[in-house]
Order: C-alpha cells, then structure tokens, then sequence
C-alpha cells in the first residue's frame, strides 16, 4: 500500500525553490529513506543517493575535499545523504555543497535530530531548511480508505502504533517487529550517539513514563526512584525528546494562584512503542489505562497535524490545585481552545474557572467525533 507523506508537497515546493541545504530529521523507520528516494524520482531532477551507512560512503564524504565532492555529483542535479549524522563534522561537507556548488540541491536525513543539529547548525547558519518526519499520521493513512475504515482500525492502532512497518505489517508479526524497532533501533541512537553511563536507567525512565501518560511527571520523584539526581533525568528527558521517542507538555497558566505551572505531562509519539515498554497489548476492554492510552493517543496525533499544518499553535494542559483541569489546550490566533480528551464520556462540563477567567473554548474529544479534530485540514 503506498501511503503519501504529507511532507511530501513542500519538501517538493522546497527543491524547485529555494537553494538552501534540505534536513530531515526523525526516528529510524519511519520512512525517511523511503520519502527521500521518492523525492529524488518525482523531483525532475537527476539525483544521487549516498548511505553514510555504508563505510566507503561515510569515508568519502568526511574527506571534506571540494575536488573529489565536485567529482562525486559531476552531472547531477540532487545529491541525497541518508544518515547523515555518521559522518563526522556532516556541517562542514554540506557547507561545501552549499557554497561552492549553489547549483547542486541537497537532501540530507538523520535519525537523531541532537546528533545531526550539533554538527549543522554553526557551518550551516542560513543556508539550511529543516522538516520532520513522524510514523504515519491519520492524514496519511485516510488516502487508503475511509472514515469509517478507518475508525474499525482504532485499537489496533492504539495497540501498535503507527510506524509504517507496524502498520503494514499482520497483526501476529507487529509485537516481535515493535522490539526489534525498539531495541535496534531507537534506544541504540539514544545509547550511541551520547555518552551514558547506565543504560539501564533510561529503561526504567521510560517504563515510568509509559506508566505515567497522562498525569504530572515530577522530576524529582523520578530521581528518586531511578536514585540518579535531578539534572540526569533532565539530561535523559532532553535525550529522549531530541531522539523523537518522547515530547513534554508544559502547562498553562497565567499566574494565577490557583493553577499548576511547575509540572509538565509526558507523552509518547507513539502508542506502540509505550505499550512495548510496559509490555501490554490486551485489548482495550481488558485494560486500565485505556484513558491514558487514548489521552496519549489523541494528543500525539494532534501534534503530527498541527506540524504538517504548519499552524502556529502552542499546546498545553490546565489544571488547578482544586482540582479543575483540561487535558489539552491550545492557544492560537483564534484565541484558546481547550479538549477534555475522553473515550467513552458523551458529555462534560467546561471548567468554571476556565470561562471566567480566560472565556476559552471548550470541547469533548471522544470516540464519536475525534476524526473530525484529527483530520481537520488534511484531506
């Protein structure tokens, strides 16, 4: 089934336009080498594509020599470098591509945005364009059928996730292939490309925050617990996050006293991946966290969107020591708009104190009507 990445039009847009090096971070199998390939074929343009996974590439692009990289893309129009972060100093070879061959285009793609923007973002100031690639969001997978197709797959995509081998794959194969994903290829970034002393504990890290989606992550617990100090788990917080595996939701507030400001929520770009860690994949009528897993779910898909959107929206939480709170909020050009996030529930009330101190907008989010939030803008 071939499913069209939705950044596929302005990664396109990009290659006919501008003259600026292309980057694409995300995850490993996701299909960034899928995309790049494909954009190397519809672009019009005649294109090389380099793997600095295999060694005589990674060899002789760390070379840095403007004669022999002349060379290498003599008669093309695109070069494409995938896993671009293995070559060393990858900021100073596309330097030379930019400077001193305007004429050539540039793709290059990395698994771990830390690594890859640590080595670009001197030698490439101004002269790089940057995109980021998810698992499949609902927008991509709608092309292929249609609403109501696409609700009948729900929980097996809250029970999997949605990485396009995952996805694709028959439901016997996709637990064996998610701890393949996850033990070859995302925590061996996060180990690798930094220097961690017990890999052990960034385990346990996410295991409880797998447990804890949906609720308020203090820190210091979790340095308690793991017994390692605060600025660890900080450091392997920012890790995760750069490594696309996690993303924090910060709270909402005005300072008004009442509120919570000091905490953020947790979640996982994919439900798949989190429910390996905590090695659950009952159905949804057998759990205990079916909230938390749609919750996560929900938000994580949301955020996908408003990226590929390109809407310039800030996203948080809301909630007060009294106990008021908003799982989701949003706050755009339209003003704010909070979500109750809710599988099952047919109705519930906006906060009192939510519309008397900021008149924000309020909806339930549940399962009767949350394709409508989920693809809005994206067919």
């Amino acid at each position: 089934m071939n499913v069209q990445r939705q950044i596929e039009t302005v990664c396109l847009e990009h290659l006919a336009s501008s003259g600026k090096v292309m980057l694409i971070y995300g995850p490993r199998q996701v299909g960034k080498t899928t995309l790049v390939k494909h954009l190397g074929k519809i672009s019009g343009l005649k294109s090389k594509y380099l793997s600095a996974d295999l060694s005589e590439n990674e060899r002789l692009l760390m070379k840095r020599d403007r004669q022999t990289l002349s060379d290498l893309t003599e008669g093309y129009q695109l070069l494409i470098i995938d896993e671009a972060q293995r070559i060393q100093e990858i900021g100073l070879v596309l330097k030379i591509f930019s400077d001193e061959m305007p004429q050539l285009k540039v793709i290059a793609t990395g698994s771990s945005s830390f690594e890859l923007a640590n080595k670009t973002s001197e030698p490439l100031t101004g002269r790089k364009t940057v995109f980021h690639l998810f698992p499949f969001s609902l927008g991509e997978i709608i092309q292929n059928r249609n609403k109501y197709e696409l609700d009948q797959q729900l929980e097996e995509i809250l029970l999997y996730g949605l990485y396009p081998e995952i996805y694709l794959a028959p439901n016997s194969q996709k637990r064996g292939l998610l701890g393949e994903i996850c033990e070859s290829y995302l925590f061996k970034d996060v180990f690798q490309l930094t220097n961690i002393k017990y890999t052990t504990k960034i385990r346990d890290l996410l295991r409880l925050l797998a447990f804890q989606v949906g609720q308020l992550v203090s820190v210091n617990e979790l340095a308690q617990i793991l017994s390692i100090n605060r600025e660890t788990v900080e450091r392997y917080l920012d890790l995760l996050e750069k490594a696309f595996v996690i993303f924090r939701l910060p709270a909402f507030s005005r300072n008004l006293r009442k509120e919570v400001a000091k905490m953020d929520k947790i979640y996982f770009y994919d439900t798949g991946i989190r429910n390996y860690l905590i090695d659950n994949f009952k159905s949804l009528d057998y759990r205990t966290d079916t909230g938390n897993l749609w919750e996560n779910f929900v938000v994580a898909e949301r955020r996908k969107q408003l990226y590929y959107l390109r809407k310039n929206v800030r996203s948080y939480f809301w909630r007060t020591y009294t106990g008021a709170e908003i799982d989701y909020v949003e706050e755009g050009e339209d003003g704010l708009m909070g979500f109750e996030i809710k599988l099952s529930k047919e109705k519930v009330k906006s906060p009192k104190l939510w519309q008397e101190e900021y008149k924000g907008g309020f909806q339930l989010i549940n399962r009767r009507n949350y394709l409508d939030l989920l693809l809005e803008g994206m067919r």
